[in-house]
């Protein structure tokens, strides 16, 4: 069975018993804890935790998921997949244990041919946790099974909690014996490779208090209302009907495994290192395309670095399999067309996915060339200094800098007979790794708002009234206030505190754009608005400075947008939409927005593209971006379902999570059909003007757009015009002749540049035959000090050609200064065979300082009036026989 028919066997079953079938949320998660989904229950969250009411009483879902805690595992066991599918089912406070249980063991038994999976009930072995004597029960009554099948486990396994205060319960396991081939007898605690966990069953029952780990907190008593969360494993129960020794080898990663196999000339099965690493290559190519198709761009952070170093394993993969031509054109389309029969999104947009996933190839093609460049010098530089050990530091520079694999660098350098100081990589490495969970902590604390303490206002009012579509005012009563140390019950002029109000006409930020600005007043307040955030799914927070009076909980105000600010705002983000149909227009439909922000003013729109826009197509985007004003296409917001926006070919921002209804603001109808919940004009004349102000790279294969709108596109293109004027003015010429008299004027340039590069040569050859003329003999070496103006350049240019006019078979040493502090010493090929060095005799003028060949070095950082003093030490050091 394919693993796309599992899959809708799974949905039609559970659709079949009331369930709503609810379509899988994008692999990028708005959660700030999270960069993606990582377990199907997290779409769900705000439901099972009570912070919003289901829309259904039951639902189904296969739901995408990424993981990447256990990366280094994939390939190694026949469990860690980076991508990976969970089929759910639901209840919110509706069926619970026994309903439950039921389901998971009928649709597990069922033969295939009534709608089943068909699994043998003999195999079937399950556990429970130890306090759970009602689900030891309905597994006797439902399924029959005998005491020696129901295993009685602890917390760590089978007690389940979101590792914080709130809904918590026990859990039950279902596992398949897949015979003696596989590992011991005697059930899921004897071997799990042989009894394969395939579904989870979550009984949400209770709430827990403050404590660490997953166990040790209190248990506060019963939820009020009880919920269902299960998981299958898509791809586990794949291998178990596909008679698949593990998930690698299933329908929908077998084919690139052995593409992966064909391209490398290596044969599956044959080596068991080669087999993990083709593994790694059919996960990873995978759970890129998976990535892709849902917006993630690869980048140096977050979402962006990790779909980078999944890509660039699976590149190297390949490489250390002996194959090292481009991997990912032959692999790639294998993937997508395993995957389309489920997603057939990655078919319709592949175009875009495999010109994202070709750049960052070429791009770390190129890394790995300059990196093995930068490794080779200083495997170089450590042999000349006598060492055989390459510092931690360097290796460290090469991986965070260049991006060159820390296992690459040990392989590389052991062939070269140098070993490589883990040690102090790994101390780097740490440091870096705690720097980012510093971060992380920081983003997961959710800012300076105390979330619990707005939890409990969103507990006790309900959502904020959001009125930022319909109005710029609004009446309002205060709910709450929070200083940076807590809940306050007042709040006096000159301090800034968070404030959340029952209803508000203020747009938190969020889909780009940047949130309003504006004033709260009250009888005896007057505040200023600087932020407004929405920091729980259905409340807003706005923080503000007091200008004037006292502000306190129980007060009524008046709560007003800036209508200058909103009218900015809303052209800004009906612009950024207008800029996103003229590229596409432009460029094609793979030029997709990953990424916005606009204030009023001013936009920018990142999207993927593999190199800089020419002038052209700089000025045909911006020309079909300002064509749309002049026509004054109009702008529409419809409301409809998500499949049907989908179908009507609405782009989504999957950043963005969407509900049973989402919203479609139209430009020009077809022409420009965003998912998007911004404030918008009504006309696109209302926007004025798009002014392009910059394009340029944020990344391998990301560019970013840059745009003045509004007055200040005006007021851009009147400065330009300003700036132009004056240049004429300047030059004497009509601004039609300004082209070609900037190009006369740059050519003249030039050329007094090449003829200054030709007198200076003439003089410091003139020179440096003079200097050679005369050198002092120290024991048999020939050597020259000199100094000259400028810097670094100037002293390493008259130091090589003393040293080339120096007798060749006479050793022969040069030293040159500047009064900038720069320093240059060169040898000829005597010199270095007589075992002088030109990097020691630096270091040992600049006290370590500076370094480079045996031949040639340079430092710098000599203080004014030493360089003569310095110079007069290189006697000293030229060692007597």
């Amino acid at each position: 069975m394919r693993t796309a028919d599992i899959r809708a066997r799974f949905l039609d079953f559970f659709a079949a018993r009331g369930h709503a079938v609810v379509p899988s949320a994008p692999l990028p998660t708005p959660d700030p804890t999270l960069l993606f989904v990582n377990a199907g229950m997290v779409p769900f969250k705000p439901y099972l935790t009570g912070e919003r009411t289901a829309p259904w009483p039951r639902a189904t879902s296969v739901q995408k998921c990424v993981r990447t805690l256990d990366i280094d595992e994939v390939g190694r066991t026949t469990r860690h997949g980076s991508f990976f599918q969970m089929n759910g089912n639901f209840s919110f406070g509706d069926y619970f244990k026994e309903e439950a249980i039921a389901f998971a063991w009928e649709l597990s038994t069922t033969p295939l041919d009534r709608g089943g999976y068909g699994l043998d009930p003999e195999r079937i072995w399950v556990t429970v946790h130890h306090s759970d004597t009602e689900a030891r029960g309905i597994w006797r009554e439902v399924a029959g099974l005998p005491q020696r099948r129901i295993v009685t486990r602890g917390d760590e396994d089978n007690f389940w909690s979101m590792g914080v205060p709130g809904p918590c319960g026990p859990c039950s396991e279902l596992y398949y014996d897949r015979g003696p081939a596989f590992g011991r007898d005697g059930g899921p605690e004897a071997d799990e490779d042989r009894y394969m966990e395939f579904w989870n069953l979550v009984f949400m029952q209770y709430e827990r208090g403050e404590g660490p780990g997953k166990s040790g907190y209190p248990i506060l008593g019963e939820l009020p209302r009880r919920n269902i969360d299960t998981g299958m494993g898509l791809e586990r129960m794949a291998t178990l009907l596909q008679g698949r020794d593990n998930l690698y080898e299933i329908d929908e990663m077998r084919p690139v495994l052995d593409r992966a196999a064909e391209l490398a000339a290596v044969r599956y099965g044959a080596d068991p290192a080669a087999d993990v690493r083709l593994r790694v290559v059919a996960d990873h190519v995978r759970t890129a395309l998976m990535l892709l198709a849902d917006g993630t761009t690869p980048g140096n952070e977050g979402r962006g670095y990790v779909l980078r170093r999944i890509l660039r394993r699976a590149v190297r993969s390949m490489r250390q399999l002996g194959y090292h031509d481009p991997a990912l054109p032959g692999l790639l389309p294998v993937a997508r067309d395993c995957m389309a029969p489920g997603y057939p999104e990655v078919a319709g947009t592949f175009a875009r996915i495999a010109d994202q996933a070709y750049g960052e190839e070429d791009a770390f093609r190129a890394t790995l060339k300059q990196g093995t460049t930068v490794l080779d010098t200083a495997i170089g530089k450590t042999k000349a200094e006598g060492q055989r050990v390459l510092p931690g530091a360097q290796v460290f520079l090469l991986h965070d800098t260049y991006g060159f694999p820390i296992d690459l660098t040990l392989e590389m350098a052991a062939e070269q007979g140098v070993d490589v100081d883990r040690e102090g990589f790994t101390t780097l490495m740490n440091a870096q790794r705690e720097r980012a969970r510093a971060d992380a902590r920081a983003r997961k604390s959710g800012g300076t708002a105390d979330t619990s303490a707005l939890r409990t206002v969103l507990d006790a009012h309900g959502p904020t009234d959001w009125r930022a579509w319909d109005t710029l005012t609004t009446e309002a009563t205060v709910l709450a206030l929070l200083s940076p140390t807590g809940p306050v019950l007042a709040s006096r002029e000159g301090e800034i505190v968070t404030v959340v109000l029952d209803r508000t006409p203020f747009y938190a930020e969020s889909g780009g754009q940047d949130s309003d600005a504006g004033r709260i007043t009250g009888t005896s307040a007057e505040a200023e608005v600087l932020d407004v955030q929405r920091p729980l799914p259905g409340l807003v927070i706005h923080q503000v400075r007091l200008t004037a009076g006292e502000l306190a909980i129980g007060d009524g105000v008046h709560a007003a947008v800036d209508p200058e600010w909103r009218l900015g705002a809303r052209q800004a983000h009906s612009g950024t939409h207008v800029l996103h149909a003229a590229l596409r227009e432009v460029l094609g439909p793979t030029a997709l927005q990953s990424g916005s922000y606009n204030r009023p003013g001013y936009l920018r729109l990142d999207f993927p593209w593999r190199g800089a826009l020419s002038t052209t197509a700089r000025s045909e985007v911006e020309e079909a971006a300002n064509r749309a004003l002049r026509h004054d296409c109009a702008v529409g917001v419809r409301w409809m379902t998500l499949p049907e926006a989908r179908q009507l070919g609405a782009l989504a921002l999957f950043d963005e999570t969407y509900g049973e209804k989402v919203r479609v603001v139209e430009i020009g109808g077809a022409w420009s059909r965003e998912l998007c919940g911004g404030t918008h004009v009504t006309h696109a004349s209302q926007i004025g003007t798009i002014a392009l102000t910059s394009e340029g790279s944020i990344g391998a294969g990301r560019r970013r757009l840059e745009a003045a709108v509004g007055l200040e596109g005006f007021g851009y293109l009147a400065r330009e015009r300003d700036l132009v004027t004056g240049i004429a003015e300047q030059l004497g010429a009509p601004r039609t002749e300004l082209p070609e008299r900037i190009v006369g004027l740059l050519d003249r340039l030039k050329a007094a540049d090449r003829e200054n590069a030709r007198l200076t040569q003439q003089a410091t050859t003139a020179r440096a035959a003079a200097l050679a003329d005369s050198p002092e003999w120290i024991d048999g070496v020939g050597l020259v000090t000199a100094t000259t103006e400028g810097g670094g350049n100037e002293a390493r240019a008259l130091a090589t050609a003393v040293r080339d006019r120096l007798p060749a078979g006479t050793p022969g040493a040069v030293g040159v200064g500047t009064a900038s502090g720069a320093l240059a010493v060169a040898l000829n090929q005597a010199a270095v065979r007589r075992g002088l060095s030109a990097s020691v005799l630096v270091k040992g003028l600049l006290n370590g300082r500076g370094g480079g060949s045996p031949e040639l070095a340079q430092g710098g950082g000599l203080a004014p009036g030493r360089t003569d003093t310095v110079l007069a030490d290189l006697h000293s050091l030229i060692p007597r026989h």
